[in-house]
């Protein structure tokens, strides 16, 4: 198998999970090995946690509906340049430009829909694939 390279998505590890929680411990255990390795930065580390964190939940709860049968895959490679993961679901997708903005002060008091706006603020790019089913978010290692 070749090396894994962020720039070429054939080479990326790959997991597929059930639609459920619990089960989001494997994909995440795997890539925070693999920045610890890298030796990203504790600051790093947080961001790439919070968005893989939101990205999943997100998958699970609003992209397959907490639907078991469904799955999810999540694709990733770590090198000591940066870190991009991806993660798809197989639910029916959406428009993240028709999501309501989460700090509007009618929103405020709401549990939910943070997730896309924090993904944005700590990860250098966050793009939607796919009509929305997929999530590629990348950030840059910080320079020691």
């Amino acid at each position: 198998m070749p090396k894994v390279d962020p720039d070429n998505e054939a080479t990326f590890n790959v997991c597929v999970i059930p639609s459920d929680i619990k089960q989001t411990c494997n994909p995440k255990a795997a890539i925070l090995s693999d920045l610890q390795q890298c030796q990203y930065s504790e600051d790093d580390v947080f961001a790439i946690k919070l968005a893989l964190e939101e990205a999943l939940t997100n998958a699970v709860k609003h992209g397959n509906c907490c639907d078991p049968s469904k799955r999810i895959t999540v694709r990733y490679a770590v090198s000591n340049l940066k870190a991009v993961v991806i993660v798809k679901d197989e639910g029916v997708g959406f428009q993240p430009d028709r999501v309501p903005d989460p700090t509007t002060p009618d929103r405020l008091p709401l549990p939910d829909g943070r997730g896309i706006m924090l993904m944005r603020a700590y990860m250098d790019e966050v793009e939607y694939r796919d009509q929305g089913r997929e999530v590629r978010f990348v950030k840059y290692r910080k320079s020691k």
